[in-house]
Order: C-alpha cells, then structure tokens, then sequence
C-alpha cells in the first residue's frame, strides 16, 4: 500500500498509532507525498521496530492517547533510542504531559502541509481549515447520520485521487468501512458491559480514523460518541444505546453505497 518512492529531501517519519485506519491512511498520504514512512501499532512495537535498527526516524508521529506503553513513558523510551523530532498527534486535546513532552502537536485530520509547517517553524495550519476538517460537536447535538453531511467530503476525496491511483483510494474507504462493522461489535460488547469509558474511546477511534480520510457521518457520530453528547437526561450515555449502534451501522452503509457510486465494479 505504500510503495511510491520517496523524495530524499523529506525526512524519514516513524508513525505510532493503534488505530489501523488512522494509522493507515496517514501513512497512505504521507507517503504519496513523498515521505519514507514506517509503522507500528503500539509503543512497545515502536520500540522493537527501532531496537532492530531497520527504522532510523527523522521524524515519530506518536497518537497521544494509545493503550499500554504511551504518553510521556513512552516518549522517554523513544528519545533514549533516536534523535528524532516527536510529533504528538491526537483526535482530541493531548493531556497537558504529553505536550510537555513532545517537540510539537497535530491534531487529528490534519493534511501533509500542516506537518511540513511544523517542521519548518510555522504554525500548521489549523485542522478545520484544512482539506480535512475537524469534527467537534456541542454536547447538546443529537445523534442520527445528518442528510446535510456528506458521506465523504469532496475535497479530501479528490485530494486523495490526485495523490494515488483509483484502487488505492478505494481499498482505504473499504478499509474504513470494515473497521466500522469490528467498532459497531466492539461497541455493542462496551454497551452490554455499562462501560461508558469504552464507547468514548471508541468514538475516539472512529473520529480519528474516519476524519482523516475525510468519512464525515461517521465520523460525526465518533465525535459525538467521545464527547459524551448523546447522554439522556439522568446523565448516562448508554441510555441511547439503540440509537448510537443504528445509526453508526447507517453510517457504515452509506459508505458502502459511497463505494458502489464512485468506484463501480
């Protein structure tokens, strides 16, 4: 998936994240771009993945908010291993620590451009004006797919068409939607448990993914899901549990009908 030969000038970027879609639609664009880019799905993995020497980063992109080894623990092992500049990116504010301990922060989408500003010294420009936009909600929005939304938004999708061929683009949105079903059953076991923590951070993860290849339905809905804006009025979020699996599975179809449309058999 990410076979396009790098421009030398642009640096060697080792991308942590534990979000598949997140992690591999980042690496998609930024290695169209032209930047060498490896990956790894956690912390510890990064840390084998440098251990083994194949990985000399100019550049990590660290998800601020990953199960096991992360944040600034994991930032000290990393610095103990590499020179290299660490990018804290996340879908939402980075805790105050990580920032600390980062050299930079990108918030979650964010396109290439942002992350040469930031190289560069300059401010990045901000997510929201970017051809992949952000996605934050009032708590007081309902839940349900918005018909005004599109299901893609146009900009990103014909950003990514310019950077790669036509399968390529199709196998990230196919990605995406089957991350969406494995989130719509991960998210039905987190509501069968009460675990009100679980279906936040998996909104978490449908917001960042979804985002960055520009799925805006759903990932409004993960916006919506990790703010806790779908809470009844006694507070609890799992209240609105049959509405929450509903429409993030119609959000799922209506990119499947998106891939019917734009890339036919």
């Amino acid at each position: 998936m990410h076979g396009l030969v790098p421009l030398p000038e642009l640096p060697t970027l080792l991308l942590i994240d534990d979000d598949m879609v997140s992690r591999e639609v980042m690496a998609t664009v930024l290695t169209m771009t032209g930047y060498t880019v490896h990956t790894a799905a956690s912390g510890e993995a990064s840390l084998e993945l440098l251990d083994g020497g194949s990985c000399i980063p100019s550049v990590v992109l660290l998800d601020a908010q990953m199960p096991g080894l992360s944040g600034p623990k994991l930032i000290e092992q990393l610095r103990a291993r590499a020179t290299a500049r660490i990018i804290a990116i996340s879908a939402s504010n980075a805790p105050d620590e990580v920032f600390a301990a980062a050299d930079g922060f990108l918030l979650k989408p964010f396109a290439p451009e942002a992350l040469e500003k930031l190289l560069d010294g300059q401010e990045p420009q901000s997510a929201a004006a970017s051809a992949f936009p952000a996605f934050e909600h009032p708590a007081s929005e309902k839940l349900a797919p918005d018909p005004a939304v599109p299901v893609v938004n146009p900009e990103t999708l014909a950003q990514l068409r310019e950077m790669m061929p036509e399968p390529a683009v199709k196998q990230i949105y196919q990605a995406i939607v089957a991350d969406l079903y494995k989130r719509l059953a991960a998210l039905e076991a987190a509501i069968a448990k009460g675990d009100d923590a679980e279906v936040r951070r998996i909104g978490h993860s449908i917001k960042g993914g979804c985002g960055m290849a520009g799925a805006m339905q759903a990932a409004r809905i993960g916006a919506l899901l990790q703010g806790g804006a779908l809470e009844s009025d006694n507070g609890n979020q799992l209240d609105n549990s049959p509405a929450m699996l509903r429409d993030l599975r119609t959000a799922a179809r209506n990119l499947e009908s998106m891939l019917e449309q734009e890339f036919p058999a």
